[in-house]
Formats: C-alpha cells, sequence, structure tokens
C-alpha cells in the first residue's frame, strides 16, 4: 500500500475555505479505484494545521490521483490559502495489508 501524508498550514482566514475544498476533494478521492483511505485530521491546538492521510492500493493509483479533475481544482484552489508549501512525505503502508 502507498500511504501519504500531506502536512498543510494554512493560513488563519482561509481554514474555512480550506476545508470546503478539502471535503470535495476527499468525497471524490475516496471513489477513485484503488484509493483505500483519504482521512483529513486537522490539529486542535493550531486549526490551521492539517494532515492529509492518503492511502492508494500502488504508487501508480496515487499517482494518478494527481491528474483527477477533482485534485487538479483542489491544488490550484488552495494554493493561496497556504502559509507555506505543503509538504507530502511517501510511506509504505505495512498494516493493514492492501
Amino acid at each position: 500500500m502507498h500511504v501519504t501524508l500531506v502536512h498543510v498550514h494554512v493560513k488563519p482566514e482561509h481554514i474555512d475555505d480550506f476545508i470546503a475544498a478539502t471535503q470535495l476533494n476527499h468525497l471524490a478521492s475516496i471513489q477513485e479505484p484503488g484509493n483505500k483511505r483519504f482521512d483529513v485530521l486537522q490539529t486542535p491546538e493550531n486549526p490551521g494545521r492539517f494532515i492529509l492521510y492518503e492511502a492508494y492500493a500502488s504508487a501508480a493509483d496515487a499517482a494518478a490521483h494527481k491528474q483527477t479533475a477533482h485534485y487538479l481544482t483542489w491544488r490550484d484552489a488552495v494554493a493561496d490559502w497556504m502559509a507555506q508549501p505543503r509538504q507530502g512525505i511517501a510511506y509504505n503502508g505495512l498494516f493493514p495489508e492492501a
């Protein structure tokens, strides 16, 4: 399983916008072939900090996600709302087994 943890730091004035746009991306992403999970996490101590937990059956499925219309729409919408560039860190998912 291919997992990416995407760390996002959003400007305070765009937190609600980011959540709305990310919910649309989430709802479409969980319908993709190969998607296992697409969780959106927000830290209670700093509401502008998020982690997107994206799990796909393979690296190819994760790469295909980045070509979808909903991802490209999300990417362009949230770009100016970031306090700093988002950082995606790839992991090999061991358990549960895919």
